[in-house]
């Protein structure tokens, strides 16, 4: 029941009197024209935390961003930005549980604060809302999760609305090891920038079970068009207490 490796979250919450932190690490590259970028973003910690009753919970999370952008017909013309995102705050709510046809399903409200770095945040507050669901297609092997996006998003001091959307795959190994593929997309609508448009992006992964409270993942991704970018993996674990 994490949140990562895979861009759709699960549908579950973590539990009354539960406190759960998930991190990690993704590189991202990207080539458009001659130029290329590359980002590290690492601790992507979020910190979960289920109060009041079993269906909700309370999240925090924090992210740093490390990109470089170079231009190999102007070696001079590099551009290194380094700082920490905006501060993420969300409350997740679990609503029903799978009923035949009928998936599991959450709703998660969110919004990012202003706290981030000049490069790399953004200057208001950014809400959202994510509609998650579920299905154990065949139980203990096979599962289908998704997730519709909706938030408001900022690039170059722009603000526009953001649609995004997910569909998963989870495969049961064995008893500790466990995989996924996905497809998902981001759809802008408002924004002026040319160098923003709609993402398509297929990835997958592993996670190995070390424990029942102790998580370990990988994950390796394309984009599939030239907005999306070109590539990105990572690695990160989840421990729950």
């Amino acid at each position: 029941m994490t949140e990562r490796p895979d861009f759709t979250n699960s549908s579950r919450t973590i539990g009354r009197n539960r406190i759960q932190l998930e991190s990690g690490y993704t590189f991202t590259s990207d080539g458009r024209g001659a130029s290329r970028m590359n980002s590290h973003a690492f601790l992507e910690a979020l910190v979960r935390v289920g109060i009041f009753a079993d269906w909700f919970e309370v999240q925090i999370g924090q992210n740093f961003l490390h990109t470089r952008a170079a231009d190999p017909a102007n070696p001079a013309g590099v551009n290194l930005q380094t700082g920490p995102q905006d501060l993420y705050l969300a409350s997740k709510f679990a609503l029903t549980k799978q009923d035949g046809i009928l998936p599991e399903t959450a709703v998660t409200l969110q919004m990012t604060l202003p706290t981030g770095s000049r490069e790399q945040g953004s200057n208001k507050v950014l809400p959202g809302l994510l509609f998650l669901y579920s299905w154990d297609v065949i139980p203990d092997r096979i599962s289908l999760a998704g997730s519709s996006v909706f938030a408001n998003a900022e690039e170059d001091d722009h603000g526009y609305f953001s649609y995004a959307q997910s569909l998963s795959v989870g495969y049961t190994l064995t008893k500790r090891l466990s995989a996924y593929t996905e497809c998902f997309a981001l759809f802008p609508s408002g924004a002026t920038p040319t160098q923003v448009g709609p993402e398509y992006y297929y990835n997958g992964g592993f996670l190995y079970q070390v424990t029942p409270n102790f998580q370990l993942d990988i994950r390796f991704g394309v984009g599939l068009n030239k907005h999306a970018d070109d590539f990105f993996t990572g690695a990160g674990f989840a421990i729950r207490y």
